[in-house]
């Protein structure tokens, strides 16, 4: 197991918690065909909260029980920045969780 998995098993949830207190969680999955894009981030049938919530979480969850690698990159934070250019206060919690888990990702084993 990665030494990092902890702390990214705890950036995850302070995303979730973040996603969750900011109003952006949604109870009903998106249908099969928005989930399936194969656009970065989705960004042509989710908007980005979304695929916080039904691609990254569910994606990186797996990778932790399953003691898969992880990612050699990560760039999530820059997509937020763009993606909550217009409510940058608001987003400020999430934008620091997702900076974070960007440096456990990009820190050396």
């Amino acid at each position: 197991m990665d030494d990092r998995f902890p702390a990214i098993a705890e950036q995850l949830l302070l995303i979730e918690g973040e996603l969750r207190q900011q109003g952006w969680w949604d109870e009903a999955s998106p249908n099969a065909e928005a989930l399936s894009s194969v656009e970065p981030f989705s960004v042509d049938t989710l908007d980005f909260h979304q695929w916080l919530q039904w691609i990254f979480l569910v994606r990186m969850k797996q990778i932790l029980e399953q003691d898969l690698p992880l990612p050699n990159a990560s760039g999530i934070l820059e997509m937020a920045e763009m993606a909550y250019a217009d409510q940058s206060q608001k987003s400020l919690g999430l934008r620091a969780a997702l900076k974070k888990f960007d440096q456990l990702i990009t820190d050396a084993r």
